[in-house]
């Protein structure tokens, strides 16, 4: 029995100083990717899709940020799918020629939104590393 109370305590001190939170996700060697809303609006069902991973980040009131998210590989934009009263709008990158990966790391994507109501023109995207 002490065995076992001993396997629990050396296996929860080993969790406590190796299990990982977000100071230290940056280690993980992958890109690390959070979404912010900088809009007036509430926004459902976002879908983020680097090339390198697709992530659902399920949605975010106005001014509220996200958890991070684990890509493989990610550039400074990206394709972004989300809604705002159940209305569908998108982000959609025509190709990442020129375009360099990020390096690992932990990033943000602020999603803004401006007046148009196209469902291709309506969002905004800006990169802000961590």
């Amino acid at each position: 029995m002490k065995k076992i109370y001993s396997i629990i305590i050396i296996a929860s001190l080993f969790c406590q100083f190796s299990c990982s939170g977000d100071d230290d996700v940056a280690d993980s060697g992958d890109v690390q990717i959070r979404i912010k809303n900088v809009s007036q609006f509430d926004y459902t069902n976002i879908i983020v899709n680097t090339s390198g991973g697709e992530n659902h980040y399920g949605g975010l009131s106005s001014q509220q940020t996200s958890d991070y998210a684990a890509f493989e590989f990610a550039y400074r934009y990206a394709f972004v799918e989300l809604q705002i009263d159940g209305e569908t709008f998108t982000i959609q990158p025509i190709d990442y020629v020129g375009e360099t990966k990020l390096n690992p790391g932990t990033y943000t994507y602020e999603i803004g939104v401006n007046d148009t109501t196209e469902q291709y023109g309506r969002l905004s995207i800006k990169l802000v590393a961590n």
